[in-house]
């Protein structure tokens, strides 16, 4: 008796299996584009929270209303610690920045 594959049909799944798994350029590029989604995704919130628009967190910040939709943009790779600590400022929170460690555990240096 042959065994029955198991099949799926969730497409990220599906994707991944095709395109990611066993490819470390792709996937590694494929996180580079979530971190750079989350950046934007976080500015995007807070903003929109504290009831503002891109014109008026530029006003406050100092900047044009274009550099903050950009900020906004998830293809956007030009995050700065000065503009995030602007922003945070402005936004009354603060700039939390880790570093962590791959596959669960620190280089030795």
């Amino acid at each position: 008796m042959t065994k029955k594959r198991k099949t799926t049909t969730d497409a990220i799944e599906i994707l991944q299996k095709k395109f990611i798994k066993g490819n470390t350029k792709r996937l590694q590029r494929l996180e580079k584009i979530q971190e750079d989604l989350d950046v934007a995704e976080q500015i995007y919130k807070l903003r929109t929270q504290a009831n503002l628009s891109q014109q008026e967190l530029a006003e406050l910040i100092g900047t044009s209303q274009s550099d903050i939709s950009r900020l906004e943009d998830a293809d956007y790779e030009g995050y700065s610690m000065k503009m995030l600590q602007r922003i945070c400022t402005a936004l009354h929170c603060r700039l939390e920045i880790r570093f962590v460690p791959e596959n669960g555990r620190y280089a030795r240096v």
